[in-house]
């Protein structure tokens, strides 16, 4: 699949690149860089045809909005798609007052959670001021799971989908916003959204990839019938789809697994076979899915974007999936690219 294919985002009149570019790295998540290598990215992801651009006020204390759209604004406003967040509020504050981790040389301002109507118009409204633009095309409901919230998340979810949902419905309403949705890191929290409100698009952090397909019993469907549409990230579960089945390999940000090691060498095996790279099975498996027309991809220099680029064109045979398939590394019902 080329990068640069255009794909409807669901029921919304917009469409986006089958590849997207995430901002969070350009925030500086655990290093720093410069300002010349983030624009370097954006373009280099925009020559290559890249349209679609999901940043958020978490992402470096609002660092990743402000180079967002510093390497965005002079472009053509209707040729790309933007997408950011809401559930977080910034104030400025003394760097020295800040506890920035994990984001480093962030700017400077403190995040607090604020999920109520007036928070989330504030940190709309703040969010395209950092941008210097006069839109967001798509804005997500931020981390509203377990994984983000803990012990609190029930109550936390409750209020998103009172306070956050009436604010942007109105703004959906309105025509500010032309898509809205929940951006989290379970299935599970965006398949209940979806029963409770009539969201139009979910953003899901590594739960759809070569190693987890549970969304396909009940949430990826749903989405087909009411026509929402989901991006995904963490295509690589945090790294061990990218290196393969190495020596210190992560899964979810942590120490793989003895269990998910042996699984992804088997899956390196039937790659090798028909010598594709693991990494690009794994990116281009994700869009696959008919209600998946993008895959968002965070990069920290422009060799590293350059290299998913090619992993996401890069030619597969269809006995590879397969292959997959039959030795059960791989559920029997899991969309795969056409040949």
């Amino acid at each position: 699949m080329q990068p640069s294919q255009k794909r409807k985002l669901g029921r919304v009149d917009l469409d986006v690149s089958a590849f997207a570019f995430g901002t969070a790295p350009v925030g500086n998540i655990f290093r720093a860089i410069s300002e010349p290598d983030s624009d370097a990215m954006f373009r280099s992801a925009w020559d290559a045809g890249v349209r679609y651009f999901d940043t958020a006020p978490m992402y470096g204390h609002g660092l990743s909005e402000l180079r967002t759209g510093q390497s965005l604004r002079w472009k053509k406003r209707d040729d790309y798609v933007l997408s950011s967040k809401v559930g977080r509020v910034l104030k400025p504050a003394r760097r020295g007052d800040i506890d920035f981790a994990p984001w480093v040389d962030a700017a400077p301002f403190t995040m607090q959670f604020d999920y109520s109507y007036d928070g989330t118009m504030r940190s709309f409204e703040d969010s395209l001021q950092r941008l210097g633009l006069e839109r967001m095309d798509i804005c997500f409901i931020h981390d509203i799971d377990v994984f983000s919230r803990g012990a609190e998340q029930p109550a936390v979810f409750k209020q998103a989908m009172d306070g956050c949902w009436k604010a942007l419905e109105k703004l959906r309403s309105e025509g500010v916003v032309k898509a809205i949705g929940v951006g989290v890191n379970e299935w599970q929290v965006c398949h209940e959204a979806l029963l409770q409100r009539d969201f139009d698009c979910f953003l899901l952090a590594g739960r759809y990839t070569l190693l987890e397909q549970e969304a396909l019993d009940a949430f990826l469907p749903l989405c087909e019938k009411r026509g929402a549409a989901v991006v995904v990230g963490g295509g690589f579960n945090s790294g061990i789809l990218a290196t393969g089945a190495r020596p210190g390999a992560k899964y979810n940000y942590a120490p793989a697994p003895a269990e998910l090691m042996q699984r992804v060498a088997d899956i390196e095996k039937v790659c090798a076979e028909y010598q594709v790279p693991l990494p690009a099975v794994a990116l281009q498996f994700v869009v696959a899915h008919p209600a998946i027309p993008s895959f968002i991809a965070g990069t920290r220099t422009v060799e590293q974007l350059e290299q998913n680029l090619q992993w996401f064109s890069h030619p597969i045979p269809a006995e590879l999936w397969r292959d997959l398939k039959r030795k059960g590394l791989l559920r029997e019902d899991a969309p795969v690219p056409a040949p």
